[in-house]
């Protein structure tokens, strides 16, 4: 049967629109959009939230005085000088001075060790009690899921500050038991979370795959379900340094913290708080500046680090 002019001119340009490649195995391998892993994309992201750097810049300075800012003086933050007493800021004193006659400016910083230590320090111990107790009951399920969770029932219904209270009469107040008082019922929240993801990954087909190869759990936990939890993890350690920093001040300001002449930043809002309507305003400025600082740098670099973290915002 003889061809039409119209089908072949409709087959000469079907043959010009789809021509063969060239099987050049070295072009094919050639990606058109380099690879990203999962961190690193997250890390571009966060780098794009300039809020949320500037809190990490701020979290970085804070810690870096922490450090050396007590050396920047020659003043200790305990030496007593009654001729110095509440000094306002000045070129000799740059925070002025409390009403023995300290440096408030060494104390400032000292009381950041103390504060930052407290808060660094409990998030850490939240972080591995919570993600062992809250991996392990997800995991296992059942009967010993629903034991465990009541037993973090119970402990959520503890008052936090009676608990607080009966440590420092068995204990004694101190930095060792305020760190004990803040982590004892602080690791719930946590557990919680870290229990909630482990539940919806254990059924992935990743994690049948260990099973039927002869993975045994404390494994399948610590390889496939854990690293795929950090995400939450990590965002809730941030909002935790916050929370315990802000929770040493509240107790220190009761006179339940570090004893003097240790310096905190709550403790010295307390030691201000009587000389409010006296004129002396920087007693009290600089310990609630940097307390406020503080909570507000790491609350915004959670939050920019949780939407960094968060795979449905990942183009």
């Amino acid at each position: 049967m003889p061809v039409t002019t119209e089908k072949r001119a409709k087959g000469s340009s079907e043959d010009r629109l789809f021509v063969p490649v060239d099987k050049n195995k070295a072009e094919l391998n050639v990606l058109v959009r380099p690879s990203v892993g999962f961190w690193k994309d997250a890390w571009q992201r966060l780098l794009k939230n300039k809020l949320a750097v500037s809190g990490l810049v701020v979290i970085i300075a804070l810690t870096i005085m922490a450090i050396i800012g007590p050396m920047l003086t020659p003043y200790s933050y305990s030496d007593q000088t009654l001729s110095n007493q509440n000094m306002g800021p000045s070129r000799e004193h740059w925070f002025g001075t409390d009403n023995l006659g300290r440096d408030m400016f060494t104390r400032t910083w000292y009381g950041a060790r103390i504060s930052l230590f407290i808060g660094f320090a409990a998030a850490l111990i939240e972080f591995f009690v919570g993600v062992i107790y809250g991996g392990v009951s997800g995991y296992k399920g059942g009967r010993t899921d629903n034991v465990m969770m009541r037993i973090i029932d119970i402990l959520y219904g503890l008052p936090y500050l009676l608990v607080v209270i009966l440590l420092m009469v068995i204990m004694g107040p101190g930095l060792f038991t305020i760190i004990v008082a803040l982590t004892l019922t602080g690791w719930i929240g946590m557990a919680r979370i870290v229990r909630g993801q482990v539940l919806q990954l254990k059924t992935n087909e990743y994690v049948l795959a260990s099973k039927v190869l002869g993975a045994d759990t404390s494994r399948i936990i610590r390889k496939h379900l854990l690293p795929n939890t950090m995400g939450p993890v990590i965002v809730s350690m941030t909002l935790t340094v916050p929370g315990a920093i802000f929770a040493e001040a509240f107790l220190s300001f009761l006179g339940l913290g570090v004893s003097a002449p240790v310096a905190s930043w709550g403790s010295m809002a307390n030691d201000a708080l009587g000389v409010l309507n006296t004129g002396y305003w920087w007693r009290l400025f600089f310990p609630a500046f940097f307390i406020s600082l503080t909570m507000l740098a790491f609350n915004v670099f959670g939050d920019g680090l949780r939407d960094a973290l968060d795979p449905k915002l990942r183009r």
